[in-house]
């Protein structure tokens, strides 16, 4: 499949949660680097049958940023986040996170509250060899055309609403890169685009 006709896909606004689970499945296969695994070295990306969840991004006030990502749950537990999101500065890098609150209504994307930090962790790189809030994801990469592709596997977060639990939270791009030092927040700065994690249909 050809870059240009995933982007095609990801540009619809009103995909289905199944058009855009087959639309983000056709795009991972269309790429021969591996999945990164960002919480366990050992995961396997092997789909579950359990029900799959999706977050729509959408530009904050001034902010051209809108994206989709679904989130897939894995047979032998965790997640594998996979999505794009377009609007970005080229070559750029930003802080990308789940936030406390499935609220998007202020302009500022402030109404989705800090990060997603049940277990009262310290901010800090999801790769199992530090504290981190459970909302902690890695940084978006965009390249020359201002677009990140996202595909990742976290073993933190759960798709229901239980204590880890994602599920009517909000997903952040943030203006800025995560230092992943600066508590609680990364310095990550303004945000860019907000979503709301909801079920997939």
């Amino acid at each position: 499949m050809s870059s240009s006709r995933a982007a095609t896909l990801f540009s619809r606004p009103l995909l289905t949660g199944l058009s855009l689970a087959a639309a983000l499945a056709l795009t991972a296969c269309s790429t021969s680097a591996p999945s990164t695994v960002a919480d366990s070295s050992t995961a396997t990306v092997r789909s579950s049958s359990g029900v799959q969840s999706v977050a729509r991004l959408e530009a904050t006030k001034g902010s051209k940023v809108s994206g989709a990502v679904q989130f897939i749950p894995l047979a032998e537990g965790g997640v594998r986040v996979q999505g794009r999101v377009e609007g970005l500065a080229p070559n750029s890098e930003h802080g990308f996170h789940i936030h406390e609150k499935g609220d998007c209504s202020s302009g500022d994307g402030l109404s989705a509250g800090g990060h997603f930090n049940p277990t009262q962790q310290a901010h800090g790189r999801l790769n199992g060899s530090q504290p981190h809030h459970l909302g902690d994801l890695p940084s978006l990469d965009a390249d020359t055309q201002g677009v990140a592709t996202i595909d990742f596997v976290s073993k933190s977060i759960t798709l229901d609403k239980g204590s880890s639990g994602i599920l009517g939270r909000a997903l952040i791009v943030h203006n800025a890169p995560d230092d992943y030092t600066t508590q609680p927040t990364g310095n990550s700065g303004a945000r860019l685009a907000c979503a709301v994690i909801e079920r997939g249909a």
